[in-house]
């Protein structure tokens, strides 16, 4: 039987990040990945594609994560979203809890594996 593959989109307006993310996951061979660096696209592109999960930055210019997250659960109420920040504020991470988010990750990551422990976590879910 076959593994399922899970597509994954990832909005951070960081490339490296991005490009570091889209590398590990695609090693994985279990993971389909679409990056985005600008959260308007993103949001358009994941209202109009099912992805089994997003990772989202909580910083960006243009539209922060927490209002991003607000509109995609409006249009997607059951869409799982794991937030990413470099900002530990309990404040920004209650507030995204609060509008739905079902995870979130410190930025630098502790480890890849560690973020690759709760995508897992979270699809399986």
């Amino acid at each position: 039987m076959e593994e399922k593959i899970y597509d994954i989109a990832v909005v951070d307006d960081e490339i490296e990040i991005l490009q570091i993310i889209e590398k590990f996951l695609k090693r994985k061979n279990k993971y389909r990945v679409t990056t985005f660096t600008n959260p308007k696209i993103a949001l358009d592109s994941c209202i109009k594609t099912k992805y089994d999960l997003i990772l989202l930055d909580i910083m960006m210019p243009e539209m922060d994560g927490i209002e991003f997250l607000e509109k995609i659960k409006k249009e997607i109420p059951k869409q799982k979203v794991c937030m990413m920040t470099a900002y530990s504020t309990l404040d920004k991470v209650l507030k995204s809890h609060k509008q739905g988010a079902e995870n979130y990750i410190m930025k630098p990551f502790p480890s890849l594996e560690t973020l690759n422990e709760k995508i897992n976590t979270l699809l399986k879910n």
